[in-house]
């Protein structure tokens, strides 16, 4: 491949942006909810040390979309429930943290083998395969944006309502529990809601990528603040800014949307911490 090849690839529809873009505007609203409320969530990943439990839904994930597509039902209803099977599975079993990992560790192979699997014996365009892994920009239609909506409004109006006990119980289990906050109904019904969150996040980004907005964005935030407000704006603010940017990127050219969106969130990310290794510099003096 030449430089002209790549310049195609990268920015081959530039000269008609206008029009690419009013088609894959659903697509964008789509990303900001995820990457607003995938910022809110990966707040408490962060805090609750499950980043690893992010990617192990996310196999599960892309098995149940995969399994979808293959017997021909919604790709967004079956990657729903193979993030609600794995969620389940890791907040009932996964009680400690180390029991967690164990199970994350064996549930992770399982999803990702079912879902070669289930890729293998379609039979329909590679395109629609291809997109499981890295997400897709032009797919999202009416129906599927209120879908997301929707789901995205329950994950943050459920979170906003267990936010003070799940709070304290991600920053401190043992008071949590001893002053009667009920940690293990809190921790499964977080669970459920990260899995419905990434569930949302593999039909954008893919089942292989969903790191950069569930975990980076608030990884990017906590390096330059910590404060209780300022944290959960900030990740938000992150998350979107990495899933909207990434799609205005991608729809330049014919690349998929993921490296565009993962590259933004790292940078972000990079930029932080540096940020917060000269304000420590700075407190230290």
């Amino acid at each position: 491949m030449n430089w002209s090849d790549v310049w195609n690839a990268m920015f081959g529809g530039l000269a008609d942006y206008g029009d690419i873009l009013a088609l894959v505007q659903n697509s964008v609203w789509a990303g900001a909810v995820l990457g607003l409320v995938g910022g809110l969530v990966g707040v408490f990943v962060i805090r609750r040390d499950m980043a690893f439990a992010v990617h192990g839904i996310s196999e599960l994930s892309f098995a149940g979309a995969a399994a979808a597509l293959l017997f021909g039902f919604d790709v967004v209803t079956g990657s729903i429930f193979g993030s609600l099977v794995a969620a389940a599975l890791i907040g009932w079993l996964g009680a400690r943290a180390r029991d967690r990992n164990s199970i994350i560790g064996v549930l992770m192979p399982f999803g990702l083998g079912l879902g070669i699997l289930f890729l293998s014996l379609y039979n329909g365009r590679s395109a629609n395969r291809f997109s499981l892994l890295t997400g897709q920009i032009v797919s999202v239609q009416n129906a599927q944006l209120g879908w997301l909506i929707a789901i995205a409004a329950v994950v943050l109006i459920a979170l906003l309502l267990i936010w003070r006990p799940l709070t304290f119980d991600s920053l401190d289990p043992q008071s949590a529990a001893a002053r009667g906050v009920p940690t293990v109904g809190v921790s499964l019904g977080f669970m459920l809601l990260l899995g419905l969150i990434v569930a949302v996040a593999v039909h954008i980004i893919g089942a292989l990528l969903v790191m950069a907005l569930l975990v980076t964005p608030a990884a990017a935030a906590m390096r330059v603040s910590s404060g209780a407000v300022a944290v959960p704006l900030l990740a938000a603010l992150f998350g979107v800014v990495s899933a909207v940017g990434g799609i205005l990127l991608a729809v330049m050219g014919t690349l998929p949307v993921s490296p565009y969106i993962t590259t933004i969130s790292f940078l972000i990310y990079l930029v932080c911490r540096i940020v917060g290794a000269r304000q420590g510099r700075v407190t230290a003096m």
